[in-house]
């Protein structure tokens, strides 16, 4: 692997001095601390199989495949939404649930009493019996117009949730869906980083030194994550 040079400025009495090092074998961020790990392969670590094969479908037709990429869940996006439900996200250790829980503006933003991954498990419960009620059987085993509609009705919020509005479900799991397509591969998801080759984002470099000199041409650079510099 190739070291990561670290730059530092120490004052002294008459002028600034640069000084540097170079780091191996180690995954540091900007301030210094360890990056995450990636994302443990190998069974759920939150979600039911039935859980994930309906978020599965959801997402698949949220971003399913065509001619420019793969679909969702064939990039990890499931995988993705399972370690985060798993971890801080899914514990809603970075938000206020103590309350008092009053209907707000809607400037205000949506509070919730359930953590993130309470919501998804009321949620996709909700939403496979709302399946079951329209067309006899759970969201993953309709066909794509079904679901598409069972989907749109989610979003109108038409459809029974306990404990939260399912317009608001629906958001949240299109933006975990987004995020999963698009965040870096060592979080489980943007598999083979075939969102960011989508969009022609060159992901994770050091720098661009070499492309500063190169106006209004097509750079064709190949995408670079967090992954492929592990030790």
């Amino acid at each position: 692997m190739a070291g990561i040079a670290a730059y530092g400025v120490v004052a002294t009495s008459g002028a600034a001095v640069i000084t540097s090092k170079t780091v191996h074998g180690t995954q540091v961020s900007q301030d210094g601390l360890p990056l995450p790990s990636t994302v443990r392969k190998g069974g759920l670590a939150y979600l039911t199989p039935q859980e994930a094969r309906t978020i599965g479908a959801v997402f698949d037709r949220l971003i399913p495949a065509d001619a420019l990429s793969i679909g969702a869940s064939e990039a990890g996006c499931v995988e993705f939404l399972d370690s985060q439900l798993a971890g801080d996200f899914g514990k809603g250790t970075s938000t206020y649930r103590g309350g008092p829980f009053e209907q707000g503006t809607a400037q205000q933003g949506p509070q919730f009493r359930q953590t993130p991954a309470q919501r998804y498990r009321m949620g996709l419960i909700g939403l496979d019996a709302y399946a079951a009620k329209q067309h006899g059987k759970p969201l993953a085993d309709l066909d794509a117009e079904q679901q598409d509609g069972v989907i749109t009705d989610l979003e109108a919020g038409k459809v029974a949730i306990e404990g939260t509005d399912s317009k608001a479900f629906f958001e949240l799991m299109l933006k975990n869906a987004r995020e999963g397509f698009f965040s870096d591969p060592m979080y489980g998801g943007n598999k083979g980083m075939a969102g960011w080759k989508m969009l022609g984002f060159p992901g994770a470099r050091y720098d661009y030194r070499d492309q500063i000199g190169k106006k209004g041409q097509k750079l064709n650079l190949i995408p670079i994550s967090m992954v492929d510099h592990s030790a």
